[in-house]
């Protein structure tokens, strides 16, 4: 019974009972290492699914609100654009009306031969005529890359795009060789006109020009064209063809229409007269 009795009271060895107690001691006990890391995965997964979760919460409450200011964004700049045209429409009516009533008083005058060839020379009026038609463009090079756009293509040499100072001469050369009116991509030029660079973009009175440059010259079309070629500008526009791979393409037409320029500013010089001199 004694043996009996003392296996109860000490049912595990006292060897087992001091690893037991060392281990806790050291900090070593409790759960195992593999399944602490699986509760410390788990944890982190319950952390990031409640993040997710939030946050396409967080998105569907504002996607509402960003697709209304977008939209009202675009409602906006549809409504601005059409003011826009609208006033456009209403200036081209006021200066119709104006020139129209400047004829008018200048054939009262006797006078109205002479305004309407400072219409046509001034630009102030539209035009239309046989001509010139010279398109003008970059090089096939500098159109690879870049999305397309010349603009945007790098690693290609400037020569190979056309330049504010190239279109300066071909209008120059037009205007030599005996055209009575140019304007390019529409735009009407005047003697008021500058063609000038903003980096890579080409700028005729501030208004930004896409290529290809397309050049409409009212004239004797024939003579207009052969006297272009043959003269200094006409011949440096060949030279960039044949060295850099700039395209051109010029043609006599029976009927060309330019517009009018957008706004002409006649500026006249006034005699200064000094006061108090003797």
């Amino acid at each position: 019974m004694s043996l009996l009795t003392n296996v109860m009271d000490h049912s595990l060895d006292e060897g087992y009972a001091e690893a037991a107690a060392r281990k806790k001691a050291e900090g070593t006990g409790g759960m195992p290492k593999t399944l602490r890391a699986k509760l410390g995965l788990a944890a982190g997964l319950v952390l990031a699914a409640l993040v997710v979760t939030v946050g396409a919460a967080q998105a569907r409450v504002a996607a509402p609100v960003v697709a209304k200011e977008r939209e009202e964004l675009v409602d906006r700049i549809d409504q601005e654009t059409e003011a826009a045209d609208g006033l456009e429409d209403t200036v081209d009516k006021l200066r119709g009306d104006v020139s129209t009533r400047q004829r008018e008083a200048l054939k009262k005058s006797g006078e109205s031969d002479q305004a309407e060839l400072m219409d046509l020379l001034s630009g102030a009026t539209e035009v239309h005529g046989p001509g010139v038609k010279l398109v003008v463009d970059d090089a096939k090079e500098a159109t690879t890359g870049g999305d397309g756009d010349p603009r945007e293509t790098a690693g290609f040499s400037d020569t190979g795009r056309v330049r504010d100072r190239d279109m300066q001469r071909v209008v120059n050369g037009l205007w030599a060789s005996g055209a009575e009116a140019v304007s390019i991509n529409g735009q009407r030029l005047t003697a008021l006109s500058a063609i000038r660079a903003a980096g890579d973009a080409i700028l005729v009175d501030n208004k930004p020009l896409v290529p290809p440059y397309t050049v409409l010259a009212v004239g004797d079309g024939k003579r207009l064209s052969t006297r272009f070629q043959n003269s200094a500008d006409g011949l440096y526009l060949h030279a960039l063809q044949e060295n850099f791979g700039i395209r051109t393409a010029i043609s006599a037409e029976g009927d060309l229409r330019l517009p009018a320029a957008p706004s002409v500013i006649v500026r006249t010089a006034q005699p200064r007269t000094e006061k108090g001199t003797s």
